[in-house]
């Protein structure tokens, strides 16, 4: 499965572009999450959200939507990430699973000044809980230094099951090896120029790119490492995020077109 969907669903901008004229603010989760297929939570990086929010969001959006949720700064800005334990089990004590089979992966961003540390890396993937209460939980890490992109991190998260994010970005690296068992993928490139944010012919190159990944398919020439042996289907999280924020749904609504072939 191809999931694409935007970060966040409050915007005032979108007010003028994607959400119907009138539409209630409350009304704004539902809406948007009955034309995508995902939503990542950025406000969970930023503060504590509230079990009944999660609960709140969980019963807006239909049966088959997923959220991703992202990782409180609190852990992934911390010195040592091998000291953060404690952090972590408060972060997933504090009602993220209130989303119940509606919570899809967790994001752990990482500071662009962040540089890579293998042993403290490897350590703190140790940490992640992968199951909780007899629930899945998946994980993917994004770099955003130029040190990262060695191989010696792609083995660390292939090891640890960790996806590792693509990123379409002038800022931040790309790391093309798949290593967890899904793919995640943020575009950042969009364009206020564009009216779907990206040209078509990015959105069809992206399209293609995602069935790519959902056949275990990487982009050789932005691989760090060697392959895995035999090419593994994998479910695919793509998300507009930043670039021309205010052209995010256009962007993916172009994209999940395409996807469906409905160009």
């Amino acid at each position: 499965m191809i999931r694409v969907g935007i970060g966040g669903w409050t915007f005032a901008p979108w007010r003028n572009n994607f959400y119907p004229e009138g539409l209630k603010r409350a009304d704004e989760l539902a809406y948007a999450s009955g034309k995508l297929s995902s939503i990542e939570i950025n406000g969970t990086f930023y503060r504590t959200q509230s079990a009944a929010s999660f609960a709140k969001w969980r019963d807006q959006t239909p049966d088959d939507f997923v959220f991703a949720v992202k990782g409180h700064r609190n852990i992934v800005n911390q010195r040592k990430l091998a000291e953060t334990k404690e952090s972590i089990d408060w972060f997933f004590g504090s009602g993220i699973l209130e989303l119940g089979p509606k919570l899809g992966p967790v994001l752990w961003q990482f500071a662009p000044f962040k540089r890579f540390d293998g042993d403290d890396l490897a350590a703190f993937l140790d940490l992640l809980p992968r199951e909780i209460d007899g629930r899945t939980i998946s994980h993917a890490v994004e770099p955003r230094h130029e040190s990262f992109k060695e191989a010696r991190f792609v083995d660390i998260c292939r090891d640890g099951g960790v996806a590792i994010v693509k990123a379409d970005s002038a800022k931040y690296p790309m790391v093309g090896d798949l290593t967890g068992e899904f793919v995640y993928a943020r575009l950042q490139n969009a364009s206020a120029d564009e009216p779907n944010g990206y040209s078509d012919s990015a959105l069809d190159k992206w399209a293609a790119q995602a069935r790519n990944w959902s056949e275990g398919k990487a982009v050789a020439e932005d691989c760090l490492a060697l392959p895995d042996a035999e090419p593994q289907p994998r479910p695919v999280f793509v998300y507009m995020i930043n670039g021309a924020k205010e052209r995010a749904p256009a962007a993916a609504l172009a994209l999940i077109n395409r996807l469906s072939g409905h160009q």
